[in-house]
């Protein structure tokens, strides 16, 4: 199953990734300053992800 992993950087502050099934990272985040925040992240990742369209912008 494919999920969501929280991590600390080096500086203290959280970030998190999108993992594949196979172990392949798929999308890194930008550092939040706290835990909660990037929680917060994924809950709008999760209920935006299923509507968003797609910019071909090649």
């Amino acid at each position: 199953m494919a999920k969501f992993k929280i991590k600390k950087s080096g500086d203290n502050q959280y970030y998190w990734v999108f993992v594949a099934d196979n172990g392949q990272t798929i999308c890194v985040t930008e550092t939040y300053t706290s835990k909660q925040s990037a929680k917060n992240a994924i809950d709008v990742v999760k209920a935006k992800a299923a509507d968003a369209g797609t910019d071909d912008e090649t």
